[in-house]
C-alpha cells in the first residue's frame, strides 16, 4: 500500500471526525428561534408604557405604605415595569421607564442614605510596621534565592 494513501485516508479521517465534533459542539439545532424570528413585531407605545408604568407605580406606593421606612426594597417594582415593557413591545428600560424608575426613587427613597463611617490613617507604629514587613520579607526572598544560587554553583 502506498504511505501517501494511507496518509491522505488518515487526514480525511481527521477532517471528517473534527466536522462531525465541531457540529456537535455548536449546538445550533438547539437555539430556540423564537426570541430572534418574531412573526410579528410590537411597536413600542409610549403612552400604554406610561399608563402601565403609573399601574406598577400605585401598587409599589399601596405596597410601601405597609413596610418599615428602613426595610424598603423595589424588587417587585422593577419587575412590574420590565414584564409591561416586554408584553407592550417596548425594551427595557428605556429613557421613559429609566425617568418613571426614578421619580418614584427619589419619592420613597430620597432618605435612605446612611452615615458613611470615617475612615482614618492608623497610627504611625501601625503603618510603619505594616509597610516595613512586605519589603523586608522581599529583600530577604531576593537575597536567600541569590545565595542559594551561588551555593549551587559552588557545589556543582
Amino acid at each position: 500500500m502506498d504511505p501517501n494513501l494511507l496518509t491522505l485516508f488518515k487526514l480525511s479521517l481527521i477532517l471528517a471526525v473534527n466536522t462531525l465534533m465541531t457540529r456537535g459542539l455548536s449546538d445550533a439545532d438547539g437555539v430556540d428561534q423564537s426570541f430572534t424570528q418574531q412573526p410579528w413585531l410590537l411597536q413600542c407605545n409610549q403612552t400604554v408604557l406610561l399608563l402601565e408604568m403609573e399601574r406598577c407605580g400605585e401598587q409599589f406606593s399601596s405596597d410601601m405604605n405597609h413596610v418599615h421606612p428602613e426595610d424598603r426594597e423595589y424588587h417587585v417594582f422593577s419587575s412590574c415595569t420590565e414584564k409591561n415593557a416586554e408584553r407592550i413591545g417596548c425594551f427595557w428600560p428605556n429613557p421613559a421607564v429609566e425617568r418613571f424608575i426614578i421619580s418614584i426613587h427619589k419619592h420613597f427613597f430620597s432618605n435612605c442614605s446612611l452615615d458613611h463611617a470615617v475612615f482614618i490613617d492608623p497610627p504611625d507604629d501601625t503603618l510603619i510596621l505594616l509597610i516595613f514587613i512586605p519589603v523586608f520579607l522581599t529583600l530577604a526572598m531576593v537575597v536567600l534565592v541569590v545565595w542559594c544560587s551561588k551555593r549551587s554553583d559552588i557545589l556543582a
